[in-house]
């Protein structure tokens, strides 16, 4: 049965990855300060995956976000104005904004650079605020991404099979990982991230890190848990072997330090910087640390990954939403409701000066 999903399924490489180091910045016109590196675009669902620049003296116009929004600020710091989610977001945050979420005009205070995933559109308002100036779209991503000579990372299984279009040759052009992504915070650095009450943006680096016994050597902080599409992001300190395993559902993962070994990848694996996408349906017979330096990754988690023991082995386990959310309850880590009517995620909450 293990074998019944893709069986012809035979990539080799990267297929569903990209370096974000190499990506041109590509300037936004809807927001002047605005630049993007695009990573994915589905041409299905709407949804969209970037590294997003602000620069310091930007002014973004009010937006209003048409689908739901995660965040994870790589440097600087992002601060949203008065409102449902309103925060100041600094490195190591991990933020998620709902659908039709208005957030008001703001003025960029410092160099902020994060990955976003957009789960649709971006509205960019005029000054009135009732009228649409432009929007932000999965195709305006693919257009983007096609002026610059760039390949987005494939959508499916069947893309995957495909051989990669060549891009144009690119200068170089980093993004910026702080060290303090990882750090935690002392008594007179804490990111002001988190107050009470607010759960939208969490300080990850205040997150405990939480294990399954069934992978004692990956460990897991729960940011959020979706109860009514089922998606959960995390961060992830994998510093073993997870065994044969599919993916029932898409997953994407950006590696924050240390260097994961990948389906024929190089034998000194993919480092710091390097976005992954998997199609649902992918396959690996293992994923493990290479090197003595933690493997920590982002990772959203869009459903279910199966784990069995090898080809034409039973199914061993099932890890989704519902696990996560229980390995969260089973450790007393809270998760708490979003404060926006009619959301059903959970959020991860831990008070400042907590460790």
């Amino acid at each position: 049965m293990s074998q019944g999903y893709n069986p012809n399924f035979n990539p080799t490489g990267i297929e569903g990855g990209i370096d974000t180091h190499q990506i041109p910045w590509i300037n936004w016109p809807g927001a002047p300060g605005m630049a993007l590196k695009p990573l994915r675009a589905s041409g299905e669902s709407g949804m969209f995956s970037a590294i997003v620049k602000l620069s310091a003296g930007a002014k973004i116009p009010a937006t209003v976000h048409l689908g739901p929004m995660d965040l994870f600020v790589l440097s600087g710091a992002l601060t949203l104005p008065e409102g449902p989610v309103a925060a100041t977001a600094t490195v190591g945050t991990f933020g998620y904004i709902p659908a039709n979420t208005q957030i008001e005009a703001r003025e960029i205070n410092q160099d902020v650079e994060y990955l976003g995933n957009f789960y649709g559109p971006v509205a960019f308002l005029q000054g009135d605020t009732r009228s649409v100036s432009s929007l932000l779209t999965a195709n305006d991503m693919k257009l983007a991404a096609a002026n610059k000579g760039l390949t987005l990372v494939p959508n499916t299984l069947a893309e995957c099979m495909q051989p990669r279009g060549a891009s144009h040759a690119q200068t170089a052009d980093p993004v910026t990982i702080s060290p303090e992504v990882l750090t935690v915070p002392t008594a007179t650095s804490q990111s002001p991230a988190v107050t009470s009450g607010q759960a939208h943006f969490i300080d990850t680096r205040q997150v405990p890190w939480l294990v399954n016994e069934a992978l004692p050597d990956i460990a897991l902080k729960v940011l959020r848990v979706s109860e009514e599409t089922g998606i959960t992001s995390l961060v992830v300190r994998h510093n073993g072997v997870a065994g044969p395993h599919y993916h029932l559902g898409a997953a994407d993962f950006l590696v924050l330090s240390g260097h994961i070994g990948y389906r024929a990848g190089p034998p000194e694996g993919y480092g710091k910087g390097v976005w992954f996408f998997e199609p649902a349906g992918a396959r690996h017979e293992a994923t493990q640390q290479i090197g003595e330096e933690d493997l920590i990754y982002t990772a959203n988690v869009y459903g279910p990954v199966q784990f069995d023991e090898g080809p034409e082995t039973p199914i061993v386990a099932v890890q989704s939403w519902m696990q996560y959310k229980a390995l969260a309850d089973a450790n007393n880590v809270p998760l708490v409701r979003s404060t926006v009517a009619g959301d059903t995620t959970w959020l991860a909450w831990a008070p400042l000066g907590s460790t």
